[in-house]
């Protein structure tokens, strides 16, 4: 096995079955000085799956709760040349993740960061969903306050992208009519559930329907909700024609078609059409 180079090492761990672990993830459960973990227990269980011992090295934890009271203690192991290796629960760390404040002050002590990639539920629902991928925006958990929540939907209806959030099997119907209300029932979505686990579930439906199929069912697991983009603005012809003869106006042709092009989303070359259509010389 390859030295372990000091620094801080974050390293995805499963989200659901155990051998989605990495060869690189394993090396560094072995070879790191110090490891620390959101959940200790979760971590030793993994290493007990694979075959990975201690060998007398402390498993320390690291979580939204003493955080402030851990990071002191760890940035002093990393200036004394240590390798910590610092896992979540499940998944990538710092996504939606206490391992965030921690990489975030080692970077700013001008400590060595270091990522293992691997297992992600973003990357994972993003997979399965079936919509678009080339753009996408992780929203991590709503707000849990009502008007913050609201504030948050009404960003997100103007991103250009497909939308994943993470919700609780608790809050799901809620937040479906939410969505429902804020981005219109008929936008796509896909509902990923336990993904890599034994009951897997995805549902992909417009928001309206998904919201009525699982509206009396009591959901369990983790879900990463997916949302497609909305459906691109198209002019019509008498929009196109009166947005035309306003530019026209005040710009020469080649001015209005970019401004109109750039205003309604239309490609130039049809602008341009319709405006040699009216008569006009470029």
């Amino acid at each position: 096995m390859p030295a372990i180079a000091p620094g801080l090492h974050l390293i995805a761990t499963p989200i659901g079955a155990a051998r989605d672990i990495t060869l690189r993830a394993l090396d560094l459960l072995a070879g790191c000085d110090l490891l620390v973990a959101e959940d200790t227990r979760s971590l030793r269980r993994l290493m007990e799956l694979h075959g990975v011992a201690l060998n007398g090295r402390r498993v320390l934890p690291y979580h939204d709760h003493n955080g402030a009271q851990m990071r002191p203690k760890l940035l002093q192991a990393l200036r004394e040349g240590q390798s910590v290796l610092y896992a979540s629960e499940a998944g990538t760390p710092l996504v939606s993740d206490p391992g965030f404040g921690l990489a975030r002050a080692a970077i700013d002590a001008g400590l060595p960061v270091l990522a293992a990639p691997g297992a992600s539920a973003v990357m994972a629902a993003l997979c399965v969903a079936g919509l678009p991928s080339d753009r996408f925006c992780f929203l991590g958990f709503p707000p849990a306050q009502a008007g913050a929540r609201k504030l948050m939907l009404a960003e997100a209806a103007a991103v250009p992208a497909t939308l994943l959030f993470y919700e609780s099997p608790k809050r799901i119907h809620r937040f479906l009519n939410e969505l429902c209300d804020s981005l219109g029932a008929d936008r796509q979505a896909a509902l990923c559930r336990e993904l890599t686990k034994l009951h897997e579930e995805v549902l992909r439906m417009p928001l309206g329907e998904l919201a009525l199929a699982i509206k009396d069912r009591s959901l369990k697991g983790e879900i990463v909700l997916v949302v497609d983009r909305a459906a691109p603005f198209r002019a019509d012809e008498e929009t196109l024609d009166a947005a035309l003869d306003a530019a026209l106006r005040d710009m020469s042709v080649k001015e209005a078609v970019a401004q109109v092009a750039r205003d309604l989303g239309l490609p130039r070359r049809d602008v341009y059409q319709a405006a040699l259509a009216k008569g006009t010389e470029t």
